[in-house]
């Protein structure tokens, strides 16, 4: 249940602090845009850091690769993936980020969102390799400011999490 409430807080709070404020959500990027150069730019990312992370995977200890799993479980994971993928990019990149600009400086917005976003993986599961997220979160955090939308940020985060599911099922 506790999940389930910080998952609705983290995707309607910012649109409702738009509501109560009178602020437009493209103010904090929470516009769904998809252009030629927002994709070109998602799938060199993807590629930068998907790539090398696959050949790490391959000699990962706890398994080969392919990995086998059932067919039913890999969209149960997919569809989890993607929606932590949206509800974690409208809070963190969406509003958290955008929240800083008056006070934080671009890089500093995009190093501290991603330390925040990094350490939110720890409060229900303690495993220390989820401060890895730390890392895409430089690139998510990245990925909102050049294209001023979380529709960049969320689709990396969702081939990424994809791209979890297959090599790394069981963290």
């Amino acid at each position: 249940m506790a999940r389930f409430a910080l998952a609705a807080f983290m995707l309607y709070g910012p649109f409702l602090w738009c509501v109560l404020r009178r602020e437009s959500p493209q103010r904090y990027g929470l516009t769904w845009r998809w252009d030629p150069a927002l994709v070109q730019s998602v799938l060199f990312w993807c590629g930068f850091t998907l790539i090398p992370l696959t050949g790490v995977a391959w000699f990962w200890p706890t398994g080969g690769i392919p990995r086998t799993i059932p067919w039913e479980v890999v969209g149960q994971l997919v569809m989890a993936g993607t929606t932590a993928a949206i509800v974690e990019e409208i809070f963190f990149r969406g509003w958290v980020q955008s929240s800083l600009r008056p006070w934080v400086g671009t890089m500093g917005r995009v190093v501290l969102v991603s330390a925040l976003f990094a350490a939110s993986h720890m409060i229900f599961q303690s495993r220390p390799l989820f401060l890895a997220t730390f890392f895409p979160g430089l690139i998510m955090g990245y990925l909102r400011e050049r294209h001023d939308t979380v529709s960049a940020p969320l689709l990396y985060h969702a081939l990424c999490n994809v791209w979890a599911v297959w090599f790394f099922p069981n963290p």
